[in-house]
């Protein structure tokens, strides 16, 4: 979810290298129409140092998501999600998805619907 007036304590060279790293590896699991647990996502992440709870994480997940809908390729971190429990994205995916216009009266039916569009649209390329 994006935090407003959130200080990521990153040079933005090293944010935009994260969120490089981090759409990677979300784009590559969204092709084999897949998903990946937190933690997994972070170890991808090699520019900037987070922790799969780290409120930065979360923020820099609200930006991504955000570039990628506007672009129409849907929320691609729905492919992000709980590694144990109910596998899938935490609450703040569901906040963005409630700005981003999305119907969040189910939030499973809500997430499934945007996993399936991103896989949809990165299972093409």
């Amino acid at each position: 979810m994006l935090r407003k007036d959130l200080k990521h304590d990153f040079p933005e060279s090293d944010w935009g290298a994260a969120k490089d790293e981090a759409r990677a590896a979300m784009v590559e699991r969204a092709k084999l129409r897949g998903m990946i647990p937190y933690s997994d996502l972070v170890q991808e992440i090699r520019s900037v140092r987070l922790a799969p709870n780290d409120v930065r994480l979360a923020h820099m997940l609200g930006e991504i998501s955000t570039e990628e809908d506007a672009a129409g390729r849907g929320m691609l971190t729905a492919v992000v999600v709980h590694k144990d429990g109910d596998m899938q994205p935490g609450p703040g995916f569901f906040e963005l998805a409630k700005t981003l216009g999305r119907d969040t009266s189910n939030i499973l039916k809500c997430w499934v619907n945007e996993l399936h569009a991103v896989h949809a649209v990165w299972s093409r390329k």
